[in-house]
């Protein structure tokens, strides 16, 4: 076979498989609506965990996970989550909420947004467990 056509069989195919996974929706982020989606997401990173309480955020990119070892948090990375203990994050806040700073180099960042009154709580049990 040519490289010419092969190179257009190879690059039609990734944008066929790019296209059809969009049109069926499975290129969308993942979003909390519930607590208990949010509660699904916390147990499969931390099985052990007993959880107390659930604060998820507005926008649903997130959620404060309140546990019998303390906060954590638990947010979306592409169409999976990723849960994180708080202990000795930093949680700052911004023009639009809080922006949540692990001390694990393999933990991006996260930036939340948070009414002012959601966020003085989640700052509050934050600060709290550090």
């Amino acid at each position: 076979m040519p490289l010419h056509i092969l190179i257009i069989l190879v690059v039609g195919g990734i944008a066929g498989i790019a296209m059809l996974t969009h049109v069926f929706g499975l290129s969308k982020p993942l979003r909390f609506e519930t607590d208990e989606q949010a509660r699904a997401a916390w147990l499969r990173s931390w099985p052990e965990d007993r959880i107390t309480d659930i604060h998820l955020a507005p926008d649903g990119t997130a959620a404060l996970i309140e546990t019998d070892h303390g906060p954590g948090v638990v947010f979306p990375m592409g169409a999976d989550s990723s849960g994180h203990r708080m202990t000795g994050a930093e949680a700052r806040e911004t023009a639009s909420g809080l922006r949540l700073t692990f001390h694990d180099f393999g933990t991006p960042r996260l930036d939340v947004c948070l009414p002012p009154e959601a966020r003085n709580h989640w700052r509050q049990i934050i600060t709290e467990a550090t």
